[in-house]
């Protein structure tokens, strides 16, 4: 292994800085997570593009901003700006459950250590270095700005929060993946223009004047939303607006979006078009040390600890899952790395002292897309579907796993590699997807076949999420009858090769359009296939996803439907409840609710010695509300 120095880090004291001879950096950059110089960490990724070109960079990881504010002086000015992320997640989920409960561990932290970051840190960060530099510019990025770059619905405080901009008092947002658009606006820097005059750098976000405002709310180059005080006093404006901002950011040539708040505007610039595979290998082919900061010797990172040898194949995602913000961030058309970047990678795994000959992951937001997209790139430029596999799998999709399957084989016959496993989800709808061409279904057999006998540790995790199709169908997911046939293939394949592994679900309660007689049925549903389910969770409304939209305005979005959700920590509870049926404490309280219903049949399923049944009958089919749902 390469014995790496002190200077191979990028620069988080006056001292390193000095050891290179600087005199000042020509940006810092503040993070919300401990420095890890590794690809899977924004700051990092973009503190080593800005270095390749040809920057002084700096980073304040977890700056202190309790005392006397001394970790924001201690670099002193950039002579460009200051950069600000909140870390890999948003701060709010970072630090709090489902229930608003606050969390004992940080993941991102030194030895899990909670309390490091501040709510909301992309803005206190930018507060105070707005208040000590005023004349130097600043940038938010990074998740937790990028969700929030408009209007937004916050779970935290119940209620909707402006851009965040506005709130940070930052200088100018980068929204998604942040490569391209920080290229961009360093070029125009050192092309010699001046930092407030630099208003359309694609994928970003600036404050800007009212007189600029379009005439048309909407035309062929911009859409006009309803204003941030519109929507405070009115949820249909709100959820209009979502609908608008989704197509727009998942489209390979969007319009600009304009949003008054206030006696400003916020202007939203159309994203990049997804990287190619030149610029996403040369962003992961950068020289990262692939571990913490020297300063946490003898500490433990768990974030870190999780990817260490794990190797991300792709970006982007097509799913358009509703509760999920990836599209939202990384797209949804995906940018695949080279084989040639992705075996460097592996060897460089090889190379780590600790490493055992076990790679963890060969992944990406979903396991098997890589190198997918539409056979037709003209019909995708005039796409705007969130969704490029709901409501059907789209017909100009190509999910050829032969690419993928090539990557696996070429990993595993490298010397030093033992095994390599799958750790991210499987979209087991894109494998059962019957396409026309007859080489591209045999690829998905044979991949389905590769991934069951050769990456599961034993466990594959899938994530149906619910068993009714009408909550599947406001989750953007596919019919649960696609898991159950999922299942019988992976249990056939583990018979014919000897082979005793569990496939683990994942499973969402209090999910927008779901009622407690739906997780009634998913108790029944998943006892009937000898499931005790571990890997649940309840809802947890996130910025800039569809599921939070609806959980605040009430309505879909797309078709103006009125849903119900679960708000009420009764409500939830009642729901989740259902996911731990065969625990004694739990038994009375379903039993009165299945009673009240009056599911007979559900509660001679969950108690009776009756064997369940797998298709339900309700003794009374009217008492279900009908339900259709359409996006």
């Amino acid at each position: 292994m390469r014995e790496y120095k002190l200077q191979d880090w990028l620069p988080t004291t006056k001292k390193e800085i000095e050891l290179r001879g600087w005199d000042r950096p020509d940006v810092i950059l503040f993070s919300g997570d401990a420095y890890i110089d590794h690809p899977s960490f924004g700051s990092a990724v973009i503190g080593r593009v800005l270095e390749a070109q040809g920057l002084r960079v700096a980073i304040v990881p977890q700056p202190n901003w309790r005392d006397d504010l001394r970790d924001f002086r201690k670099l002193g000015e950039p002579r460009l700006f200051f950069g600000i992320s909140a870390g890999a997640m948003d701060s709010m989920v970072n630090h709090y459950t489902a229930n608003k409960r606050l969390r004992s561990d940080d993941a991102y932290t030194p030895d899990g250590r909670p309390g490091m970051r501040p709510d909301y840190p992309t803005i206190v960060y930018s507060q105070i270095l707005k208040k000590i530099y005023p004349h130097i510019p600043v940038v938010i990025g990074g998740i937790e700005a990028s969700l929030r770059r408009l209007t937004h619905y916050d779970y935290w405080e119940d209620r909707l929060r402006p851009g965040i901009l506005t709130e940070s008092g930052a200088d100018m947002l980068i929204y998604g993946m942040g490569e391209k658009p920080i290229k961009e606006l360093i070029n125009r820097l050192q092309k010699g223009d001046q930092f407030h005059s630099i208003t359309d750098v694609k994928q970003t976000v600036v404050l800007t004047e009212k007189d600029r405002i379009p005439k048309e709310k909407e035309s062929d180059t911009d859409v006009l939303l309803a204003s941030h005080e519109e929507c405070l006093k009115n949820k249909r404006l709100q959820s209009e607006n979502f609908k608008y901002i989704e197509e727009e950011s998942n489209k390979y040539e969007a319009r600009r979006l304009w949003q008054v708040c206030g006696n400003k505007v916020l202007l939203v610039n159309p994203p990049f078009p997804p990287m190619d595979e030149t610029e996403i290998d040369a962003s992961f082919d950068l020289p990262y040390t692939r571990l913490p900061h020297p300063r946490y010797k003898g500490k433990t990172i768990p974030a870190y600890e999780m990817i260490k040898f794990s190797v991300n194949l792709h970006r982007g995602c097509f799913g358009g899952c509703a509760f999920c913000t990836i599209s939202a961030h990384q797209g949804k058309f995906i940018a695949s790395r080279s084989k040639r970047s992705i075996l460097n990678e592996v060897k460089q795994i090889i190379e780590m002292p600790d490493f055992k000959g076990y790679l963890s992951d060969l992944g990406g937001p979903s396991a098997n897309m890589y190198k997918m997209k539409g056979h037709n790139t003209d019909i995708c430029r005039k796409c705007k579907r969130p969704s490029c596999i709901h409501p059907a799998i789209c017909s100009n999709l190509d999910n050829d796993h032969r690419p993928l399957l090539d990557i696996y084989r070429s990993v595993d016959s490298i010397k030093g590699i033992k095994k390599s496993f799958i750790g991210s989800g499987v979209r087991y709808d894109l494998l059962q997807h019957r396409n026309k061409d007859e080489n591209i279904n045999n690829a998905s057999s044979q991949y389905t076949r590769e991934l069951i006998c050769n990456h599961v540790s034993g466990r594959l995790k899938v994530a149906p999420e619910h068993t009714s199709d009408n909550v599947l169908s406001v989750m953007r997911k596919p019919s649960f009858k696609q898991f159950e046939s999922f299942k019988k293939t992976f249990d056939r394949i583990n018979n014919e090769n000897g082979l005793r592994q569990q496939l683990i679900p994942y499973f969402i309660s209090s999910h927008p359009g779901c009622q407690e007689e739906d997780m009634a049925e998913l108790a029944a549903i998943t006892k009937n296939m000898n499931f005790h389910l571990e890997q649940v969770q309840d809802f947890t409304p996130t910025p800039m996803t569809l599921a939070t939209e609806i959980y605040y305005s009430g309505y879909h979005p797309y078709t103006g439907e009125k849903l119900y959700t679960a708000h009420t920590r009764d409500e939830k509870l009642k729901q989740r409840q259902f996911f731990f049926w065969y625990k004694p404490e739990s038994r009375k309280e379903i039993q009165k609710i299945l009673s009240n219903m009056g599911r007979r049949d559900l509660l001679q399923c969950l108690y009776g010695n009756a064997h369940p049944i797998k298709d339900f009958v309700p003794d009374n089919p009217k008492s279900k509300k009908k339900r259709t749902h359409k996006s």
